[in-house]
């Protein structure tokens, strides 16, 4: 095998490196613990900006590793607030995520409580009935269980845990009701510089509809699109990339 790429490496003009030394390639890997690569793209923006440890909110964080947006940030040594409201789910991000804030809650207009419909696929729990039933007619897909669910409002938690000022990065992923979230938002005095979120119906058949109605809102509120990899869409502050 190793025989078989110095072949290419010579015959394309490519630099030959030495296979064996496994520093070559740590040297210049770069891991990701998202979806779709969106926690390197989010990461080459603070970089650009010169904040190599931003603070992020992950509402809808899931897992603490696995299709997570912030944990190359977190492994990177920074630090921010962790929204799962699925009980199970939020065990193990409390055991992985230890200098994290970890709240076992869902993010909603007011606070009380309300019906979290617990899917056979966990990645589309979500607190909307009408995208619990589509998941079921789409796909493969069962409601194994609707579980009461304490919901608290974004400034709340901005507030109480992050002392007033929102954090640089908002991952949203909240599986219908990430337009209710966004626009809970005070655009005006208190936001995120970055958001990473979820602008693409579910489909199984690769048919999902784009949300323009919320790209173009945060376009309208001093956002522009830095980056789409067709399931999530990247947001930076305009005024702030624009310096």
């Amino acid at each position: 095998m190793k025989k078989y790429i110095h072949y290419l490496a010579n015959r394309f003009g490519y630099q030959i490196l030495k296979f064996d030394d496994p520093g070559v390639f740590s040297k210049h890997m770069k891991a990701s613990y998202s979806q779709a690569g969106e926690d390197l793209i989010v990461k080459y923006i603070f970089d650009a900006l010169g904040n190599q440890k931003p603070t992020y909110l992950d509402i809808g964080a899931h897992h603490p590793y696995y299709l997570s947006n912030t944990a190359l940030f977190y492994l990177n040594g920074s630090r921010g607030i962790n929204i799962e409201p699925d009980p199970n789910l939020f065990v193990n991000i409390n055991n992985h995520r230890k200098f994290d804030i970890n709240l076992n809650v869902g993010v909603s207009n007011q606070i009380g409580e309300l019906d979290f419909y617990l899917i056979s696929s966990s990645t589309l729990n979500t607190f909307s009935k009408e995208e619990a039933e589509r998941y079921v007619k789409e796909g493969d897909y069962k409601i194994e269980k609707i579980q009461k669910i304490n919901v608290t409002t974004l400034k709340n938690i901005i507030d109480e845990y992050s002392d007033g000022k929102f954090p640089d990065f908002l991952s949203l992923d909240a599986e219908g009701v990430d337009e209710l979230i966004i626009r809970e938002i005070d655009f005006q005095n208190n936001f995120p510089m970055v958001i990473c979120v979820e602008t693409i119906s579910f489909s199984t058949s690769g048919r999902g509809k784009k949300n323009t109605l919320l790209v173009n809102y945060l376009s309208d509120n001093g956002y522009l699109v830095y980056a789409d990899t067709n399931i999530n869409t990247i947001f930076v502050r305009k005024d702030v990339w624009e310096r």
